[in-house]
């Protein structure tokens, strides 16, 4: 692990073949540690997934600096519409020339073709796109956990899924992988502060991403898993019904 930046402790760990994570704790007053994630995809077309928000834009931005030029990104992608998704969007288009926002259609439609400063690169449901060796396919997800635009990206080389809020985990000092269960602490956070939608078609959404059998889950806040990714969404289909 790379430490980029020692005041804010953002740190940098390749946490599958040519992936990166940027990883950026917090402590927020009353409520404990927290985390935010961004990851990087080092190919022909690299790709930043989730910007980070707009006031973490230079902390990220030293980050990624630190594995490839910034000018280099080609994808500016993020799950849904949320400050921490793409709150430094127009920042990073400003700083990589080349690089277009990248998201579901339904988010190019009704919020990003108006709020970037470029126009967006919309994906359809299960289009994949190639980026050089990795390829990434979206997967829409209305509502799950939340936002009518959400979907996730599946890097299919690597069989890491992309999955923004889903096993979101409290704390800011959680190892940067882990093979241990991350459901009951991401329940426990979600008991805490329910942010689901609960859309009465997560089961249905869910299985479909179990269906890919990803091996590494690169959750937004908190650790990388590695594992059966398959089992894991069940029990969290399950959990959510409970």
């Amino acid at each position: 692990m790379t430490v980029t930046n020692r005041q804010s402790g953002t740190n940098v760990h390749e946490v599958a073949d040519g992936i990166y994570r940027i990883n950026t704790p917090i402590e927020i007053k009353g409520a404990g540690g927290f985390s935010f994630n961004q990851y990087v995809i080092v190919d022909d077309e690299p790709l930043l997934f989730h910007t980070g928000l707009r006031k973490m834009f230079p902390l990220v931005r030293e980050a990624v600096a630190s594995i490839l030029p910034v000018a280099k990104l080609r994808h500016i992608a993020f799950s849904h519409v949320e400050a921490d998704e793409c709150g430094s969007l127009n920042e990073w288009l400003a700083a990589a020339p080349h690089a277009a926002p990248l998201c579901g259609s339904v988010a190019a439609m009704v919020s990003i073709s108006d709020l970037a400063d470029r126009a967006p690169r919309a994906l359809a449901d299960g289009e994949l796109l190639s980026l050089g060796e990795h390829s990434v396919r979206w997967f829409d997800a209305p509502h799950l956990p939340h936002a009518w635009e959400c979907g996730f990206l599946m890097e299919e080389r690597t069989s890491t899924l992309f999955c923004g809020d889903l096993f979101t985990q409290g704390g800011s000092d959680l190892p940067v992988t882990t093979e241990t269960d991350i459901l009951a602490p991401s329940e426990a956070f979600r008991k805490q502060m329910d942010y689901f939608s609960h859309t009465k078609n997560a089961r249905g959404m869910i299985e479909r991403l179990a269906a890919t059998k990803p091996a590494t889950l690169a959750c937004m806040h908190g650790s990388v898993w590695r594992g059966d990714g398959a089992q894991l969404l069940r029990g969290l289909a399950d959990a959510l019904s409970a």
